[in-house]
């Protein structure tokens, strides 16, 4: 028995050292507009897995979203962090992403034709399996990727880590084909408790198969450490909260990818 466990963790440790998670920057287009997102997946998987698209917050691709691709593609997932605002287009400070931002909450038409655009990306990898893919974002992201189930797109699930989830047109919800996510900062100022129950109710009149998580003394950007640390500012950094979310995530797709 000593010598089989000895041979299978040798073997496990040759296999690790043979995985490595490649990643790279995709140009693609939205029209006429030229965008770049960020792709991860581990090399020593064989064959199709699940594919997780990413929304970044109001500040676009960067660092933190290329962070949480990597880790899902540890994780054994081809991710890819979109693009949304355009591949020049990188705000330098929080008055500059809050006007990209407003420029496509303000078009919902818009957000939902860039977002599908980084879904087909993502559908054409030859390693993701079709049948199986889910998208997650950050803030503005979370509204963005509840956007994309609102147009219809085929996807097994939706995540909102801190999302706006307001939503012009709530009779859309009936298009989301796939089951929700909500993870929630309970004392978030920039969600209110009436924007909150608002999308309860789109949900329920939707038929949609829903989840909402409150996590206390959670405010606005609980995942993302640059947020600070400062609850009275209304964004702040949670690394409980963090880490529970991130294990809801996991947990949400050990739930729809396992058909």
């Amino acid at each position: 028995m000593k010598r089989w466990t000895a041979v299978f963790t040798l073997s496990l440790v040759a296999f690790m050292a043979r995985a490595e998670v490649h990643t790279e920057s995709v140009t693609y287009k939205q029209g006429d507009t030229a965008l770049e997102g960020y792709l991860a997946y581990d090399t020593g998987i064989q064959g199709k897995r699940p594919g997780v698209l990413i929304v970044p917050d109001w500040m676009g691709p960067g660092k933190f979203s290329n962070e949480r691709a990597e880790a899902l593609a540890k994780l054994g997932y081809v991710a890819f962090a979109v693009d949304i605002y355009g591949k020049d287009v990188r705000p330098k400070d929080a008055k500059e992403a809050g006007a990209q931002a407003g420029k496509f909450k303000g078009d919902r038409k818009l957000l939902r034709e860039r977002v599908l655009a980084g879904l087909e990306v993502l559908k054409a990898r030859d390693n993701v399996d079709v049948t199986k893919i889910a998208a997650i974002g950050y803030c503005f992201g979370g509204t963005t990727v509840l956007e994309l189930g609102r147009a219809g797109a085929p996807v097994a699930g939706l995540v909102s880590f801190h999302g706006g989830l307001d939503n012009p047109t709530p009779e859309d919800g009936k298009n989301i084909k796939g089951k929700v996510l909500v993870l929630h900062g309970a004392d978030d100022p920039n969600v209110p408790p009436e924007q909150v129950a608002a999308f309860e109710d789109e949900m329920r009149k939707g038929g949609v198969d829903w989840e909402l998580v409150k996590y206390s003394k959670a405010v606005h950007a609980f995942t993302n450490p640059a947020a600070g640390n400062d609850n009275s500012k209304g964004v702040a950094y949670n690394e409980l909260a963090d880490k529970r979310s991130w294990q809801a995530m996991k947990d949400f797709f050990a739930e729809i990818f396992a058909k």
